[in-house]
């Protein structure tokens, strides 16, 4: 057991050592800083789905980040060289968690406020515990089914209303749909990640190397649709892909893991709770959503849920930390 931990907390702060410089910022400095980023990484979205394809932009978005990640892990000597056999781990982590998850994503904000699609990602760690139950034999606890259930009763109720609201209540199902698709293929991308983590496949080369796969899969799907892929001449969707590749990815997921080594997965976790807060007041600020007393409900009824599931006890993997921030994190991703 005590070699046990002693590895555990070698290989985080290996992880620690590769990322980004942030340990001189206190802990509410890193807790605001990832809130505050993957609150409004959902409505920085919007900024980019007007002007190019999906597909187009979340290539971009990646190839950016991933390479941004493997740049900077280089060049704190940590080594790039795999076998095949791990990058076909990493192509199946990021073809899911950064491709086509963020595919459906971007199609879902295209008809629906920001702040929906994030609050539908609370239901997430459901999926990711449900998962690694399912194959990695992870323990999971009555409380954290009931907080599950309870996270997608709230989902489902925050999202009721639109279909009443909407002039378009097709085009409000299909956003629904692209969301679920959104989580459950997340989900697939996050129990890939743990796999990756648990066989000892070093954290930031396997995130960078995924969102690279992640990319080249959006790429393809492009160029199968036939789809233009010109560099667009407006400075705001420039401005949201920095903001995404660089603050949403690379930044974000460093203050994460800081944190998650000082006070532990659990309250670490907590960021994931008030994620979907801010994206709803987000939306509601700049996208003219205007919701109600029901979504009020639906919202609480969430965010009571996740807190239940991140309660000490529940299975680490469901929190799919450190891969969705959201979430994703997540899952969300980091969105």
């Amino acid at each position: 057991m005590r070699v046990a931990c002693r590895h555990g907390r070698q290989r985080q702060h290996s992880i620690l050592r590769s990322a980004p410089d942030v340990t001189r910022l206190r802990n509410w400095q890193l807790f605001a800083i990832c809130v505050l980023t993957w609150g409004t990484t959902w409505h920085a979205i919007t900024w980019q789905v007007g002007v190019t394809t999906p597909e187009f932009g979340v290539a971009l978005r990646f190839a950016l980040a991933g390479a941004v990640i493997l740049a900077f892990a280089a060049a704190r000597g940590v080594s790039l060289r795999f076998a095949p056999r791990q990058h076909a781990w990493f192509a199946l982590q990021g073809v899911f968690l950064y491709g086509v998850s963020y595919l459906c994503v971007y199609h879902a904000e295209r008809l629906l406020p920001s702040g929906l699609v994030a609050v539908g990602y609370s239901a997430s760690p459901l999926i990711a515990g449900l998962g690694a139950r399912g194959l990695f034999g992870v323990a999971i606890t009555p409380r954290f089914i009931a907080g599950g259930l309870l996270g997608l009763a709230g989902v489902a109720l925050v999202f009721w209303p639109e279909f009443g609201h909407a002039r378009d209540a097709s085009g409000t199902a299909l956003g629904a749909l692209f969301t679920v698709g959104a989580v459950l293929l997340s989900g697939v991308g996050s129990l890939a990640a743990s796999r990756n983590g648990a066989r000892g496949l070093p954290f930031w080369p396997a995130l960078g190397f995924g969102m690279l796969y992640g990319a080249l899969c959006c790429f393809i799907a492009a160029l199968a649709g036939g789809q233009p892929m010109a560099l667009p001449a407006i400075a705001s969707w420039w401005i949201a892909l920095l903001y995404l590749a660089l603050a949403g990815s690379v930044l974000t997921f460093a203050c994460f893991l800081t944190l998650m080594q000082r006070l532990g997965p659990g309250p670490a976790g907590s960021i994931g709770v008030m994620t979907p807060l801010l994206a709803l007041v987000v939306s509601t600020a700049f996208e003219h959503y205007r919701p109600d007393a029901l979504t009020g409900i639906g919202a609480a009824l969430a965010v009571l849920g996740n807190v239940l599931m991140l309660r000490r006890g529940a299975p680490a993997a469901a929190s799919s930390a450190p891969t969705r921030a959201d979430l994703r994190a997540g899952a969300p991703a980091a969105e």
